[in-house]
């Protein structure tokens, strides 16, 4: 269950974000910086309003500096998200680099226990070679990138999840085979 969890919640935001690049790509990467700004910033404020609360003179506590450093960290996100736009192209470009090895990985090791056609290494590959695009010039124009890499996204969403729910039945299956090849067989004593 918990493989069916993590498949579609990252298939899910993958397809939400290469949606809001591709029909606002500008737009879109400035409210993504400032919303990972918030998620540096919440955390770390709680920390340290937990330690100011929970402040005795009994147990001396050390001061939470890695809270301290994660919401300075998020008010700077929010503050120049700009600046970091730029450098998250290098990060989302690196991410689709990944996503596409993990992709083809994923369907070599399914090709081990059966049939996969040729067909469904096409957007992987083209996954991978978007990723390498955009790390080689993530500036020619504002837009065209954002795009590319929102298209990527979808693409890899919607791959992710049909290459999930094609082979989750044959991987079951081999999963049951394992389980009764590895069964121990039984003594004299307990039949």
């Amino acid at each position: 269950m918990r493989t069916l969890s993590n498949s579609i919640l990252r298939s899910v935001c993958s397809l939400v974000i290469g949606v809001l690049l591709v029909v606002w790509p500008e737009t879109a990467m400035i409210y993504l910086v400032i919303t990972i700004g918030v998620l540096f910033l919440i955390p770390g404020l709680v920390s340290m309003l937990g330690y100011f609360a929970h402040r005795t003179g009994e147990v001396e506590q050390t001061f939470p500096v890695a809270a301290l450093g994660s919401a300075l960290f998020g008010l700077w996100l929010m503050i120049m998200p700009a600046f970091f736009v730029s450098i998250l192209m290098y990060i989302l470009g690196a991410f689709l680099v990944l996503a596409g090895i993990q992709l083809i990985s994923s369907l070599v090791s399914v090709r081990r226990a059966s049939m996969v056609p040729v067909g469904f290494f096409v957007v992987p590959v083209l996954i991978l070679l978007a990723g390498i695009l955009v790390l080689l010039n993530p500036f020619a124009t504002a837009s065209v990138p954002f795009i590319i890499l929102g298209v990527s996204c979808i693409c890899y969403s919607l791959s992710d999840l049909i290459n999930y729910y094609k082979f989750r039945n044959r991987n079951n299956r081999i999963q049951d085979v394992t389980f009764i090849e590895e069964t121990p067989p039984l003594s004299d004593h307990d039949k």
